[in-house]
């Protein structure tokens, strides 16, 4: 199942979700350009849990050198496939969130998720020597906050059945519930073989930013221009 649009016209035109993502692809290709660099580049810029619970013994590393890795690791990905389905989610989804909560209060929010999800990361791998990057904690919250505030709005996904494909249109709540579950499920699975990142990837922190959104948007005032309609989820009958 794969998102390939929504039906949630924005009432605004998404700067700061489009300048995240020029940013990202430019951070991409940089990396690209490194060649021999690039690992020694990633360990200095990428989130490396082992540093963070040790800096204080590294002489060549101090506070404001680990603390800045939360936020330059949300800016870098390991492939083009981690790129590409990181900034396709928030090209779909963040635009309706920016416009919600307006492009200043967007900006520190997403920064915010991200942190909240590297924070997940290192507190269950805080002896992790692998590099964590990805923009995917501070998307997952953008999703939260879409789940929250639009989960009626209609979304185009891909359904795979063995060699058919099929486009159906369904609510969001439905497709971010599923990506949620996904996270969890997979995250519970990797706990159980004594780690967190398994095949490369930081379930947890998924699921940290995903949260984060979800709780942190009601607390962010909705932008007074917006002309979007906010749909919650009633749970009073």
């Amino acid at each position: 199942m794969f998102p390939i649009r929504d039906h949630n016209r924005s009432g605004t035109y998404p700067f700061v979700t489009v300048a995240l993502i020029a940013v990202n692809s430019l951070a991409f290709l940089y990396e690209l350009s490194l060649g021999p660099a690039l690992e020694p580049f990633l360990f200095r810029y990428g989130l490396v849990p082992v540093l963070v619970s040790n800096f204080y013994r590294i002489p060549e590393i101090g506070f404001l050198d680990v603390s800045m890795t939360f936020f330059t690791s949300m800016f870098l990905h390991g492939g083009w496939f981690h790129i590409l389905g990181n900034m396709w989610y928030l090209w779909i989804f963040g635009d309706n969130v920016e416009d919600r909560l307006g492009h200043g209060r967007f900006l520190a929010f997403y920064l915010a998720c991200g942190l909240v999800a590297g924070l997940v990361h290192y507190g269950l791998n805080p002896a992790s020597q692998l590099p964590t990057i990805g923009a995917s904690g501070a998307v997952a919250g953008v999703l939260g906050a879409y789940f929250l505030c639009f989960p009626r709005a209609r979304v185009d996904i891909l359904i795979f059945i063995f060699i058919f494909i099929q486009i159906i249109t369904v609510p969001a709540a439905f497709v971010l519930f599923f990506w949620f579950i996904l996270q969890l499920f997979n995250g519970a699975l990797s706990l159980g073989a004594g780690m967190d990142v398994e095949g490369g990837v930081a379930w947890w922190a998924h699921v940290g930013g995903f949260l984060c959104g979800l709780i942190l948007v009601r607390f962010l005032p909705r932008r007074r221009k917006s002309r979007q309609t906010v749909y919650r989820v009633r749970f009073d009958r």
